[in-house]
């Protein structure tokens, strides 16, 4: 097949990276350069303001906020909870029985495909404070009961969205370990490996470029997820305001179309540089 033929076949997935990733990125950054606002006349004759935004930014204590949580929220359900949880559920269910795979595997896509308002109100319903079915079950073992979303709201965040984007991980994981040559493993049980050198020697050099692509799709999902605000609204003080709500608060709640882009671009500089990170560790690690 000739250079221009591959040209031409790879037109169609350009025109559209372009009309839906890199045309609104571009349109972005030239708001984040005004004080466009959603009301006023700011909305509709907004001053250029060059790099004022950005430096307003880095001054607000607000996003520090929202950014220490966000990445405390990251860490804990993407790195630790979604990728963690993932493998062991997907270690558990590896070389056994079709039927116990399949009935695990439709357990944790079911909490994957409700609906966000649907999972929202089930948590809420879950977790609250006087009639909500934890505490309910905690009060029968003499337990008092706990205002989850006021007591350990960052907790309670990685918590929910632990279970609701574990699936991913776990699908993933899977069909990575269905790559590794059943012989290794067989030999393993022949010459009595112990699971703890198996998995060491064996099961993570084989599925590291699985781990790798797994880690970067579901940090950078994560730390553009909104679904927490359906659950606490960015409270109670802040204490779970992500950096997407943070930017919902200040284009759409206070206005600040400009402002709220600005805001965008630094998060889009973030996600780069947490990409990067992660390919950049990969890379030294096939070396």
């Amino acid at each position: 097949m000739g250079k221009k033929a591959v040209v031409l076949l790879l037109i169609p997935a350009l025109t559209l990276i372009a009309i839906f990733l890199i045309f609104p990125a571009i349109w972005v950054l030239k708001l984040g350069m005004t004080n466009e606002t959603l009301t006023g006349i700011k909305a509709r004759e907004p001053d250029f303001v060059g790099f004022q935004n950005l430096a307003r930014i880095f001054s607000d204590r607000f996003f520090y906020n929202a950014l220490k949580i966000s990445l405390l929220f990251v860490f804990g359900s993407a790195v630790v909870g979604q990728a963690g949880l993932g493998m062991s559920l997907a270690l558990i269910t590896y070389r056994k029985s079709r039927r116990l795979k399949t009935l695990v595997q439709s357990i944790v896509i079911l909490a994957w495909i409700i609906p966000e308002v649907v999972v929202a109100y089930l948590w809420i319903a879950f977790l609250d404070k006087d009639f909500g079915t934890l505490n309910v079950l905690l009060s029968w073992f003499g337990i008092r009961k706990i205002n989850w979303f006021y007591e350990h709201p960052i907790f309670t965040i990685i918590i929910f969205n632990t279970w609701r984007g574990t699936a991913y991980s776990m699908l993933l994981f899977s069909a990575a370990l269905e790559t590794i040559p059943p012989s290794y493993l067989e030999t393993a049980d022949i010459i009595g490996t112990s699971p703890y050198r198996k998995l060491k020697d064996i099961i993570l050099p084989n599925i590291k470029s699985y781990i790798f692509t797994d880690l970067i799709l579901i940090t950078l999902w994560t730390f553009n997820v909104f679904t927490p605000y359906l659950l606490t609204g960015g409270g109670p003080s802040f204490r779970t305001e992500l950096l997407p709500i943070y930017i919902y608060r200040n284009a759409f709640k206070y206005f600040k179309i400009g402002y709220g882009s600005a805001i965008s671009t630094v998060v889009l500089m973030i996600n780069l540089l947490l990409a990067i990170f992660y390919i950049t560790l990969s890379r030294r690690k096939k070396a």
